[in-house]
């Protein structure tokens, strides 16, 4: 799985929304693999343990997410840095935009029966 530290993509002749949909949509990608997603749960939500159901509700709303266009108001920072930089690498801190928005659908399923 991609860093939390830096996100990079080298695609410069995307605009910004398009490079920030694409490090939205591969990072979305990194959790639709069954031992990533496990892994994160355990790292960040010490859930050692799994349902095999949640985890396939929880790939099903990722493979809703990655058809979703991005949402621009959420990342309008990232989107203006990237407009005025010139550069599509994403410095510590702007990353946890992209994990908070996968992490409200795994909070929707971890903390339900």
């Amino acid at each position: 799985m991609t860093s939390k530290s830096t996100f990079l993509t080298n695609q410069s002749s995307l605009n910004p929304a398009e490079l920030v949909l694409k490090l939205r949509n591969d990072l979305i990608k990194d959790f639709l693999d069954e031992r990533n997603l496990i892994t994160y749960l355990s790292k960040e939500f010490r859930m050692m343990d799994v349902s095999r159901v949640k985890v396939e509700f929880i790939k099903r709303d990722l493979k809703l997410l990655i058809q979703s266009p991005l949402d621009e108001a959420r990342y309008q920072e990232v989107l203006e840095a990237i407009a005025e930089t010139g550069t599509a690498a994403l410095s510590q801190g702007n990353e946890k935009l992209f994990y908070k928005e996968i992490e409200g659908i795994l909070k929707k399923y971890i903390y339900t029966e």
